[in-house]
C-alpha cells in the first residue's frame, strides 16, 4: 500500500497508506508547531459547548446505549416470556413420552428453531443494515440518522406490544427495527469521544459496554412480567420514550458531525436564547469565503508543491488487508457470540433436564452479568489510550498515528484471546461451569464491538468511519447467517447436543489471531519508514489524519 515519496519542507516524507499522516513541517519555523498544538489545545479546552454541556450529552447518551441499543442481545429472557405465552406454540408437537404426571410430553424443538430464525434474522439485521446507514450517516449527518433510527425503534417497539400468539410472525420484523434502530443511535453516539480528547477511545469502549449491558432490559421485562405486569404495557412504555430520543437529538446532539480536534468555540445542538450560538448557525452567517473552526489554517498554506498527499479514497480502505483481516476478526468472534446467544435458552433446558425452575436461574444469571458490559467495556479503552497517559504531551502527526495503531495491536490480541477462553468454556456441557461461561461471554464482547469500533477509528480516515463501521457489520452479518444452518445440525442430526459443533467454532476463533499479527506487521514496517525520513515528524493538531478517525 505503499505511496511516493514528498518533498514537504525540508523533510522527506513518505505516505504510507492508509496509516499515514498528513504531514507539514515548515523548514526554519520550528515555532510554528507548537504554537498551532498551543492554539489547538485551547480550543478544546475553550470551546462554546462547556463542560457541563458536554457531561450531559456523554452522560445522556450512556444512559441510550445502556437502555435502548442493544435489546436483542437480551433475546434468551425474552424468549423465556414469549414462551410463556404460547408463542409459536403451534410448532410443538407430541411425543410418546409421559412426564411424572403421566401427561404426554411436548417436542417443542421446532418451536426453538422458529425464536432462533427470529434471533438470526434480527441480528443479521442489526449488522447488515449499518453499512447504507453508515452512509447515511457519513452523507446527511446525525439529525437525520437518528430521525431513522428512532422512527424504526418505535415502529419495532410498537409491533411487539400489538403482537399476540396468533401474530407471533410480527416478532420478525419487531426484532429487525429494533435492532438497525438500536445500532444506528450508537453510531450517531461514538462522536461523542471526539468532545474530550484523549479520552476518546475510552468513551468509544465505554459506549459499546452500555450497548452491550442494554440487553439486560430484556431481563427487568421478564422480572416485571413475572410480577404481573403486561407485555404490552411494557413495551408501549418503551415506544414512548423515544420522545426523550427527540428531544436529545434536538439540543444534545450536533446537526452533522463532532469534529476531531474541536475547531474553536465549537458548539452543538439547537441555540438556546442569550447563550452562543452554534456551530452550524456561524457555518451558516459567516461571510462567504470566510474559513470556519474547522477550515481556518494554523499557518500559511504551503506552496502548491508541497501540497498534502492527497486523502485516501474509500476503495483503497476498504480493499486493503488491514480491513479485510479485521473483517475476518470481527465475523469469527461475533458468529461464536451470537450462536451463544440464540441458542443459550434450549441449551439450559438440555443441561437443566427441563427444569424450569434452573433454567429460570441461569437465564436470570446470564442476564445479570451483561449488566457488567459497560463495566468492562472501558478496560479496553485504557489498553489502546494507555501511550496517552502521563506527563510526556502525545505525539501528533505520523508518529502519533503510528503509535495510537501500535497500541491497537494488544487490544485486538487480548480480545481473541478472551474469545477463545470463552469458546473453550461453552464447549463444557456442565451446568455450574455456565456461571464461568457467562463471565467470560460479556468480557470478550465488550473488548469485541468496543475495540472494534476504536480501532476502525483509529486505523482509517474519519471521513470513512461511518462507511466502514457499516461495511464491516455488513460482512459480518453474512458470516454470522451461518449460525442458523449450525443450529438445524445440533436440532437435527445431533440431536440437541452441541458439543461437537462447539470444537469446530473454537478451531474458527484460531482464525482471529490473523487480524493483530498483520497490524503489528504494518507498524513495523511504517516504523522503518519514518525512521528513513530521519525526523520525528509532528503535524498540527488541526490537521486530518487517517489514524486519527472519528465518529
Amino acid at each position: 500500500m505503499g505511496a511516493p515519496s514528498r518533498l514537504v519542507g525540508s523533510v522527506l516524507v513518505r505516505s504510507t497508506g492508509l496509516s499515514s499522516a498528513a504531514v507539514t513541517v515548515t523548514a526554519g519555523k520550528p515555532g510554528l508547531v507548537q504554537a498551532r498544538q498551543g492554539r489547538s489545545a485551547g480550543a478544546m479546552a475553550g470551546g462554546s459547548a462547556g463542560l457541563p454541556k458536554r457531561l450531559g450529552t456523554l452522560l445522556s447518551g450512556l444512559l441510550e446505549c445502556g437502555a435502548f441499543c442493544g435489546l436483542i442481545f437480551g433475546w434468551a429472557s425474552l424468549v423465556f416470556v414469549l414462551k410463556d405465552l404460547q408463542y409459536f406454540k403451534e410448532w410443538c408437537q407430541p411425543t410418546s413420552v409421559l412426564d411424572l404426571n403421566g401427561t404426554e410430553m411436548l417436542d417443542c424443538s421446532r418451536q426453538d428453531e422458529q425464536f432462533s430464525l427470529v434471533f438470526t434474522i434480527g441480528s443479521f439485521m442489526n449488522n447488515f443494515m449499518t453499512f447504507p446507514m453508515g452512509f447515511i450517516f457519513d452523507r446527511f449527518g446525525t439529525t437525520v440518522a437518528r430521525l431513522i433510527a428512532i422512527s424504526l425503534y418505535t415502529g419495532g417497539t410498537l409491533l411487539v406490544a400489538f403482537s399476540t400468539p396468533g401474530l407471533a410472525v410480527l416478532l420478525f420484523p419487531a426484532m429487525s427495527m429494533l435492532s438497525v434502530g438500536g445500532i444506528l443511535l450508537i453510531l450517531t453516539n461514538m462522536q461523542v469521544g471526539n468532545l474530550f480528547g484523549k479520552y476518546r477511545s475510552i468513551i468509544i469502549t465505554l459506549y459499546n459496554g452500555a450497548f452491550d449491558s442494554s440487553s439486560a432490559i430484556f431481563l427487568i421485562i421478564k422480572v416485571l412480567y413475572g410480577h404481573g405486569l403486561s407485555l404490552r404495557t411494557m413495551f408501549l412504555f418503551m415506544a414512548a420514550c423515544s420522545a426523550w430520543h427527540l428531544l436529545r437529538t434536538l439540543f444534545l446532539m450536533p446537526r452533522t458531525r463532532i469534529p476531531y480536534p474541536l475547531p474553536p468555540a465549537y458548539n452543538y445542538g439547537l441555540r438556546c436564547p442569550g447563550r452562543s450560538r452554534s456551530y452550524r448557525t456561524y457555518e451558516e452567517k459567516r461571510a462567504p469565503g470566510e474559513a470556519g473552526p474547522e477550515e481556518t489554517p494554523l499557518e500559511p498554506a504551503a506552496p502548491r508543491g508541497d501540497a498534502a498527499p492527497p486523502p485516501v479514497p474509500f476503495a483503497a480502505c476498504a480493499r486493503s488487508a488491514r480491513f479485510a483481516w479485521h473483517v475476518a476478526w470481527l465475523s469469527v468472534l461475533q458468529l461464536r457470540h451470537y450462536l451463544f446467544i440464540g441458542t443459550l435458552n434450549p441449551q439450559l433446558q438440555r443441561l437443566a433436564h427441563a427444569d424450569a425452575g434452573l433454567v429460570s436461574t441461569y437465564t436470570n444469571a446470564f442476564a445479570f452479568t451483561q449488566l457488567c458490559g459497560v463495566l468492562c467495556a472501558p478496560w479496553n479503552g485504557l489498553i489502546l489510550d494507555r501511550h496517552k497517559r502521563g506527563k510526556a504531551p502525545h505525539r501528533d502527526g505520523a508518529l502519533g498515528a503510528l503509535a495510537d495503531l501500535q497500541a491497537s495491536v494488544l487490544s485486538l490480541v487480548v480480545t481473541v484471546v478472551l474469545g477463545l477462553l470463552f469458546s473453550i468454556a461453552a464447549a463444557i456441557p456442565m451446568l455450574p461451569v455456565q456461571f464461568g461461561t457467562f463471565v467470560l461471554q460479556v468480557l470478550s464482547r465488550s473488548f469485541l464491538y468496543g475495540g472494534n469500533a476504536a480501532f476502525l477509528a483509529i486505523a482509517f480516515p474519519p471521513q470513512h468511519f461511518g462507511k466502514l463501521y457499516g461495511l464491516a457489520m455488513a460482512l459480518s452479518a453474512l458470516v454470522a447467517l451461518l449460525q442458523y444452518p449450525c443450529v438445524a445440525l445440533v436440532q437435527g442430526p445431533l440431536q440437541g447436543d452441541p458439543f461437537y459443533v462447539n470444537l469446530g467454532l473454537i478451531a474458527v476463533v484460531l482464525v482471529a489471531f490473523v487480524s493483530p499479527v498483520v497490524v503489528a506487521r504494518e507498524c513495523r514496517r511504517q516504523a522503518k519508514e519514518l525512521g528513513a525520513a530521519g525526523t520525528p515528524l509532528a503535524a498540527p493538531p488541526g490537521t486530518e489524519t487517517p489514524d486519527k478517525a472519528t465518529h
